[in-house]
């Protein structure tokens, strides 16, 4: 009966401690259920059509800043100049500033320094008195006066002495620096018809420069007639071959000088008298730079011209004869020869 007893009572005292909780087995999955339901909401709430408040755009534009006073704007412009809380002026500190100011004055100066050695490095190749590098020298050009702004077109009538005064006074201009008395002071006479050639002096030496007087141009030279013809219909025009640095025109033979008709009647252009000679004279060459041939006078030819038809437009052109001279470039209407026109009234 106690076995009996026995597993009656265990019986009973199993079933008696078993109190069924069913809320712990069955919570996992109510959690489970719970978090796909909440997902599923979410998902519908993603997809649910905007309202129309959503809709409405304005609400999302940023708010207009309101208007800044001028007394503000002159506070911040104070406060940027010099804040007296943080000690800054235009927005750095005194330490700041020496920084910026040390590392540009540093920058700066080694720039400086360096143009300055390059520079002085380039100045030691280069002479002063005649170009370092001279492969080859161009034939000389030729120029003409009087020339008004450039224009080489010479026009006015003999009886009006405004339209003619102004080529007399250019002319008397340009004679200037020939006057006999200067010359005489300046200059020396030399021998013609030969190079004077001063290649055995110092580099840096002055060079002598030789005589041309004003008073060799002879109807031309303004001293006679201070009109220079142009009062009488028969102008005096001054022709030049330009200047080139160690050059020896003509190889050893003057270069003369000719004038004809380029466009019109050759007969419209009349007789032409060349002063003091229709030659550039070998003794003004060869020219030594202005640093070394100080006084240096180039030599010049007149040229005038007493049988202008008037009332006629006449083109001429002047050019250079001689070993060497190139006169006739279609590129370079002043390489050896000048061309310019006359219309000459009554």
């Amino acid at each position: 009966m106690e076995p009996n007893c026995t597993a009656g009572g265990a019986e009973e005292e199993h079933h008696g401690n078993y109190s069924p909780n069913p809320s712990a087995e069955v919570t996992p999955g109510k959690h489970a259920v719970a978090e796909a339901l909440e997902e599923v909401q979410e998902e519908l709430i993603e997809h649910q059509p905007l309202e129309q408040e959503d809709l409405n755009f304005e609400k999302w534009k940023p708010k207009p800043k309101p208007k800044r006073t001028l007394h503000e704007k002159a506070f911040d412009v104070k406060t940027y100049l010099w804040n007296a809380e943080t000690r800054e002026f235009m927005g750095r500190t005194g330490h700041s500033w020496f920084l910026i100011i040390l590392f540009y004055t540093a920058l700066y100066a080694f720039l400086a320094a360096m143009f300055g050695a390059c520079m002085w490095c380039l100045m030691l190749s280069i002479s002063p008195y005649h170009p370092t590098h001279n492969d080859r020298v161009m034939p000389p050009g030729m120029t003409m006066s009087p020339q008004l702004d450039g224009h080489y077109e010479i026009a006015f009538n003999a009886s009006d002495r405004k339209s003619w005064k102004k080529y007399a006074k250019l002319m008397e201009e340009q004679l200037r620096s020939y006057n006999d008395a200067l010359q005489e002071q300046r200059n020396i006479q030399c021998p013609q018809d030969a190079y004077f050639m001063q290649d055995d002096q110092e580099e840096s030496a002055e060079r002598k420069s030789c005589q041309f007087k004003r008073s060799w141009l002879g109807e031309c030279s303004g001293l006679q007639d201070p009109h220079f013809g142009f009062s009488q219909g028969k102008p005096c025009i001054l022709l030049r071959m330009n200047r080139i640095l160690g050059y020896l025109p003509g190889q050893g033979t003057p270069v003369n000088v000719t004038c004809g008709v380029k466009k019109g009647v050759p007969e419209s252009l009349g007789e032409l008298q060349f002063f003091p000679k229709s030659i550039f004279n070998l003794m003004y060459y060869p020219y030594y730079g202005k640093l070394r041939h100080v006084n240096y006078t180039a030599p010049v030819v007149a040229v005038r011209f007493n049988g202008l038809q008037y009332d006629t437009h006449i083109v001429v052109k002047c050019k250079l004869n001689g070993k060497g001279i190139i006169n006739d470039s279609p590129t370079d209407r002043f390489l050896g020869s000048v061309s310019f026109s006359f219309d000459v009234g009554a």
